[in-house]
């Protein structure tokens, strides 16, 4: 990408748009169109139409999406569904009707079968059943993957698809109900040493295993991609590396300085048992996250603290 390229970051106040964002702005870009949610409404076809002929912009990070944790996505199953689709719809059939260079959608790693073996490579997509609670939204991301391969393979346009693990960094949404795992404990933490609680509670058994990665290390990956990755099918982003739902707990309560107990509540979900991505593609091209989890936890409660404390 020239430096003077024009580049669209859809969902730029996002935890991942935003991300990307300041990526660019490190290496130079200074030719970036962003639109509010209230100034562009991608569910809206005729809106994102009209603003791809206004703006024609020669590079999309496509990173807006609805987005949640279990209960959200398990709560909202057509809205998560629904919207996602039109989302990305919109986007990509725009982005190649005003022949956009490049595309970049953004996935997830729930798009993968909940029994899959782990860790999870790229080509065991669509190899089983979905996890239950997340299955709208998963549907949605893997007809997002597949609509890049089809307009590559029909109209020969350059569109990518990556997969990021789960992911944590600044703006994340700390939401008591709606946010992901990592985001949602360190609220509770931080609650609890406040109001001195002598417990923490945190859903589930504490078994599952799973992987993060911090949001401006997919920043910085999605940047390595869209310089040097032009192929079909999907490729994961995360770092190869996962942990217990407890051993998380564990680490979130030392960097927030929580002294109470932890209590688990297995009446609810657990979700996938385990969900490792296979990078080894990402690491053959040469590309490997910097942030290891407990330096990205203090930077995220950091950030916690700024804006909601």
């Amino acid at each position: 990408m020239e430096k003077s390229a024009k580049i669209y970051i859809a969902g730029h106040r996002g935890m991942v748009g935003s991300a990307i964002h300041r990526k660019l702005v490190k290496e130079g870009y200074s030719n970036i169109i962003t639109r509010t949610s209230a100034e562009l409404d991608l569910r809206d076809q005729q809106a994102v139409t009209d603003f791809f002929e206004l703006e024609k912009p020669e590079y999309v990070f496509l990173a807006a999406a609805k987005v949640g944790g279990i209960v959200a996505n398990n709560t909202y199953r057509a809205d998560f569904l629904y919207e996602n689709l039109a989302i990305q719809n919109n986007v990509i059939h725009q982005a190649y009707k005003t022949d956009v260079k490049k595309l970049m959608f953004l996935g997830s790693s729930c798009i993968y079968p909940k029994l899959a073996p782990q860790p999870l490579k790229e080509d065991y997509l669509l190899t089983g059943l979905l996890e239950e609670t997340n299955e709208p939204y998963a549907i949605a991301k893997i007809a997002g993957i597949k609509m890049c391969d089809a307009y590559r393979a029909q109209y020969d346009s350059n569109f990518i698809s990556v997969m990021p693990t789960n992911l944590y960094g600044y703006n994340d949404n700390y939401h008591p109900q709606n946010s992901h795992v990592l985001p949602a404990l360190i609220r509770k933490f931080h609650e609890a040493k406040i109001n001195s609680s002598p417990e923490v509670v945190v859903w589930g058994s504490g078994s599952p295993m799973r992987e993060f990665l911090f949001a401006d290390d997919l920043a910085d990956a999605c940047y390595f991609l869209m310089e040097s990755y032009n192929e079909p099918n999907l490729i994961n982003i995360g770092t190869g590396v996962d942990l217990t739902i407890k051993d998380l707990a564990l680490l979130i309560k030392k960097v927030v300085g929580f002294e109470g107990d932890l209590k688990f509540d297995s009446t609810k979900p657990d979700g996938t048992p385990r969900k490792l991505m296979d990078v080894s593609k990402l690491h053959g091209l040469g590309w490997k996250h910097q942030i290891d989890l407990e330096e990205g936890i203090q930077l995220a409660y950091h950030d916690f603290l700024a804006k909601y404390v």
